[in-house]
């Protein structure tokens, strides 16, 4: 299987620029607005009036930038659409269906069609499904219509009425400038009371760092595998047909409310596990990453402090947090040779550096969630999939001798909800991961019931493979998983 080349890595942080809600924004905006005027830029009193009304709108480009509307806020979204109608009685007809009809067809054809199709092979049809999933996103990326076309059709017509403004009286008077500052003011008011008061399902995060007592460097499993089936949604895992992770999951320890991180995104979450904190303290709060590498130590360096090497193996953008500790693999190929591929990467990986810390991110689900919805049968059948890939690869590594002390960790890094698999907010769906230990030291039959958090998973590892916690971990050791045989390796 190939890595990720250099291309594909720069390509997919500029993908990123799309598809998360906060840059796509002002690009469609301005970009949107460009295409719609381009008969007029060679038009010596166009260039002055765009920029100025431009300028104008700037600061509710900002408002619009720095506040998320997902779930129900996004219906609060068309009070100032409507405001804005009321106070201008402007309404741009031509600009707002030229808007309309870019954003549909970036979004459900370029997106859900065309660039679905060449990087991992859906059906050139895939856009009769994919409009209706694009309605029902509830997060706030590009893909979210009800969040972003009341965003986008008040900033283009307000951008529309300065303009014609400046163009009238040669500059924007005082006064027009003054009723603009006044709207975004209430805008932004109101922006923030509905944040203040509504937004209020983000989950508890844990004040102090990791106070459980540290394994004093003794072992007590040799090697751990961590396989992350990413955007697993818990609700569609328990209804596939899923036996030997049922088997793994009924004869070790299963937590049943294991809570994601917020934002739920990939990198996020994957930031969050492997250094046992939050975004506001390892500095990656979306996939898309302004500022590479994380802020304080992963589970990889508490590892190196003790001589022993752990990899991670997953695609391109997971690069942006761990750096050299990613051993990537490309994700442009058909969707059902992802995770078939990503498993032997997995066995050469093992047969050829034998780490003591191995974590695997399965991709098919996520990517069948996203590109054709997680309530239709692909995205179980992709599931079920993941199961038998990773039977395969148990039995790979038992055939060598290699699991007579392993820990197995299965767990998602997030849900996913309705529409295009939407994660990031934490809709229905999206919480609660499947998260289960198995191993010659994990407790038989056990079900945690109590609620816990994927930055359990850095102390834990460190825990099982007696190395220290790493700097900045505020996760709880889920040592009630394990129990020690007699003899503990030192």
């Amino acid at each position: 299987m190939k890595k990720a080349s250099g291309f594909e890595i720069i390509a997919a942080r500029c993908w990123n620029l799309l598809n998360e809600g906060k840059p796509f924004t002002p690009i469609f905006v301005i970009g949107t607005y460009l295409l719609f005027h381009a008969g007029d830029w060679t038009e010596a009193g166009f260039w002055g009036p765009a920029l100025s009304g431009l300028i104008s709108i700037l600061p509710l480009l900002a408002v619009y930038y720095w506040y998320d509307f997902p779930l129900l806020l996004r219906n609060y979204l068309w009070f100032p659409l409507l405001g804005y109608l009321v106070i201008w009685n402007e309404y741009h007809l031509a600009l707002s269906f030229t808007a309309l009809g870019l954003f549909y067809f970036f979004t459900v054809f370029f997106w859900g069609t065309f660039y679905y199709h060449l990087r991992i092979g859906t059906s050139w049809m895939n856009f009769t499904r994919f409009w209706k999933l694009v309605l029902k996103n509830s997060d706030s990326t590009s893909g979210n219509a009800a969040e972003q076309m009341p965003k986008f059709l008040l900033l283009l017509g307000l951008w529309e009425t300065q303009y014609l403004l400046a163009a009238q009286e040669s500059f924007l008077t005082a006064s027009n400038v003054g009723t603009a500052a006044a709207f975004t003011a209430g805008v932004w008011l109101y922006s923030w009371i509905l944040h203040r008061y509504l937004f209020d399902w983000k989950p508890k995060e844990s004040e102090g760092y990791t106070a459980d007592k540290p394994s004093d460097g003794k072992e007590i499993s040799t090697k751990v595998i961590v396989i992350v089936i990413d955007g697993m949604r818990k609700d569609r895992y328990d209804a596939a047909n899923t036996p030997f992770l049922d088997k793994l999951r009924l004869e070790g320890t299963e937590y049943t409310l294991m809570e994601t991180v917020y934002p739920a995104r990939t990198v996020v979450c994957f930031s969050s596990m492997f250094t046992g904190t939050y975004p506001r303290e390892h500095g990656i709060k979306s996939n898309m990453v302004w500022k590479l590498g994380i802020k304080v130590e992963s589970i990889f360096d508490s590892l190196r402090k003790v001589g022993k090497k752990g990899r991670l193996l997953g695609i391109a953008h997971l690069i942006d947090s761990m750096g050299d500790d990613v051993e990537s693999v490309t994700a442009v190929m058909h969707n059902d040779l992802a995770d078939r591929n990503i498993i032997n990467r997995a066995k050469k990986i093992m047969a050829e550096q034998n780490p003591d810390l191995l974590v695997a991110q399965l991709i098919g689900t996520d990517q069948t969630g996203h590109s054709m919805g997680v309530l239709y049968d692909e995205y179980i059948v992709k599931i079920e999939e993941a199961d038998r890939l990773i039977e395969e690869f148990v039995g790979w590594m038992e055939g060598r001798g290699m699991m007579d002390n392993t820990t197995l960790l299965i767990c998602a890094d997030h849900g996913q909800a309705d529409g295009i698999g939407g994660h990031g907010h934490l809709d229905e769906g999206e919480r609660f991961v499947p998260f289960f230990l198995y191993g010659p030291d994990i407790a038989k039959g056990k079900r945690v019931e109590t609620r816990e958090s994927l930055i359990s998973v850095a102390p834990t590892l460190a825990y099982l493979l007696g190395a220290p916690y790493p700097s900045h971990s505020r996760g709880r050791v889920l040592a009630e998983a394990v129990e020690r045989r007699k003899e503990v390796r030192a």
